[in-house]
């Protein structure tokens, strides 16, 4: 018997069929079909894009903080790294 492998759908086909699940222009057995995929599917994509739909318009001050946060934790990395530097060169000359 062989094996099958999971399909992974990216981001951006999620979102095209969401979207044309929500135009309601055909139903959710026919949107199935013409992709190939199952209505329970569908429908778990498109309730998660509902619940996270507000994210859209907060996204900034959320992605601005946790782009802060990666700064301030880059900073202190480099930091260290420039002490370690230090004090490695420090001990090279004492050897010599």
């Amino acid at each position: 018997m062989e094996k099958r492998t999971r399909r992974q759908f990216t981001s951006a086909f999620k979102a095209k069929v969401v979207l044309e699940a929500l135009r309601e222009r055909s139903t959710v057995q026919e949107l199935a079909r013409k992709y190939e995929l199952t209505p329970n599917l569908i429908t778990n994509w498109k309730k998660s894009f509902l619940e996270n739909a507000a994210a859209v318009f907060d996204g900034e001050t959320t992605r601005s903080d946790e782009a802060k946060d990666r700064d301030e934790e880059t900073q202190k990395l480099y930091a260290q790294i420039g002490q370690q530097k230090v004090e490695i060169d420090w001990l090279k000359k004492k050897l010599l």
